[in-house]
Formats: structure tokens, C-alpha cells, sequence
């Protein structure tokens, strides 16, 4: 005799009847157990790839494993049961999922849309389960910044042949960066405090005639990508004072976008 068990309309053979509420009980318990927040962070660009790592303790031996996105909306995204890896469901990783063999999530290409929190459910061959969170950040990539030259109007009390510059350095279109200078051909890349504004994106340095091809470099970054840009300020000391020059152009090196290591 042939048994059947119907599911949501579709006619399954009995032998598979226990899988399928195996698996729906394995969905059901991940769902009703406390969120084990692990503050596991993982970071990532746009076009680029993330792998999501699911840890398993000493002597845990996987059987079943669910990967689930719970931010900014809870899909489903992978399993393993039985033996099976599945990446197959209708989320907005549709397409662009892959479980691999030792049961991490690579994602790719990713989108500035994809940053959220992401779950994990272990079950081992003896019944214990363990759920892991993990944060993802997804940043664009860094582009190159623009500076600008301010001139500063000489005061009474300025040295003669001395030239007061600001640079200010700007990277269009994008947040969550930070700004930092350094002055090119020395040992010392550091730029004292007193001399930045505006959280590092302005600079105000004293210039003189022995200071003709010194150069400054405006670096912006990010934590997956980062861009510079450089400047000899001297060039632009012999203008009229309060008046500015862009630069964007006027590099030591040709520099593309670059990986933080």
C-alpha cells in the first residue's frame, strides 16, 4: 500500500514524511529558542563578497543547520539537513547565496542594502543546538577625495616669505569615512592635532620658502577601502590670499582603490 501525506497542496510520499516534519520542527524550534547574540561583526563593500563563518564547538558534529536573515526582514536563506546543502528559497539573496560544504553562507555581489543581522541554528547527531548571530556591514567603496587650497589673508604679525594654508579635503557622496594627512618624505607621516578641523578634514599648516615641494596627502577611508589624494600647497601661496585652487589631480603615484590590510 502506498501512503501519502498532502503539504501545502503538494502530495509527498510517505517515506518523506518524517523529513518534512523534521525539518519544519528544526524551523519551529530556531524560531521559539533565545537569540545567542555572539557580536560577531563581519564587514563588506558593494560588488564585492562576504562569507558569513558558522562555528561549531570542539566534538559538535552538525546534522542540521538553517541560515536565516533577521534584519531588516526574517527570511530564509539556506539549509542543510540530511545531508543536502539548499539555497533554493525566495529572499532577496535569491540568486546571489551559496551554502558551502563546512556550512558558511558566502554572499556576493553584495548591495549597500544587504547590511543586517544574520542567524545560524546548529543541531548536532545528539540533539543540542546552538545559534549564532551575526552583524553585517556593507560600506562602498571609498572614492577619491578632492582638496581644496585655502590661502590665508597675512596678518601683522606673520614672518615675512611665510604663507598661512588651509587644505581642505572632502570625498563626495559618501558617510561613515574618517580623514587623516600626512606630509610626504618624512619618517613621521603623523600631523600634530593642533593643526586639524573639522574632524581632520581641514588642515592649516606654515609655509615658507624651504617648503616649496612639500607635500601633503589627504587619506580617506573607510574599514574596507581606502583613497588619497596629494597636494604641494606652496604652488598656491603666490595667488591672491583668500582665494582657493581644487586639486584632485596632483598625486605623488597613480593609486586606485585599495583593500585595508
Amino acid at each position: 500500500m502506498f501512503w501519502i501525506l498532502v503539504v501545502e497542496g503538494v502530495c509527498l510520499p510517505l517515506r518523506r514524511r518524517m523529513a518534512v516534519w523534521s525539518l519544519w520542527s528544526l524551523l519551529l524550534w530556531g524560531a521559539l529558542l533565545p537569540a545567542a547574540v555572539t557580536g560577531t561583526q563581519v564587514q563588506g563593500q558593494v560588488g564585492g563578497s562576504v562569507l558569513l563563518v558558522a562555528e561549531c564547538a570542539p566534538g559538535f558534529q552538525v546534522r542540521e543547520a538553517i541560515w536565516r536573515s533577521l534584519w531588516p526582514s526574517e527570511e530564509l536563506l539556506a539549509t542543510f539537513f540530511r545531508g543536502s546543502l539548499e539555497t533554493l528559497y525566495h529572499s532577496r539573496f535569491l540568486g546571489r547565496a551559496q551554502l558551502h560544504s563546512n556550512l558558511s553562507l558566502e554572499l556576493q555581489p553584495l548591495e549597500f542594502g544587504d547590511s543586517g543581522n544574520f542567524s545560524v541554528l546548529l543541531v548536532d547527531t545528539g540533539g543540542r543546538a546552538q545559534t549564532q548571530i551575526l552583524q553585517l556591514k556593507v560600506y562602498d567603496a571609498v572614492p577619491r577625495p578632492v582638496v581644496q587650497v585655502f590661502i590665508a589673508v597675512p596678518g601683522d604679525d606673520q614672518p615675512p616669505n611665510t604663507c598661512q594654508v588651509f587644505l581642505s579635503c572632502s570625498a563626495p557622496n559618501i558617510s561613515d569615512i574618517t580623514y587623516s594627512w600626512r606630509q610626504e618624505g618624512t619618517i613621521d607621516f603623523s600631523i600634530e592635532s593642533q593643526g586639524l578641523f573639522a574632524d581632520g578634514q581641514v588642515l592649516r599648516v606654515s609655509l615658507g620658502p624651504g617648503d616649496k615641494r612639500v607635500a601633503y596627502s589627504c587619506i580617506v577611508s573607510n574599514p574596507v577601502s581606502w583613497e588619497s589624494a596629494t597636494v604641494t600647497p606652496w604652488e598656491s601661496c603666490h595667488q591672491e590670499a583668500g582665494k582657493k585652487k581644487n586639486v584632485c589631480a596632483d598625486r605623488v603615484a597613480p593609486e586606485t582603490e585599495n583593500p585595508l590590510v
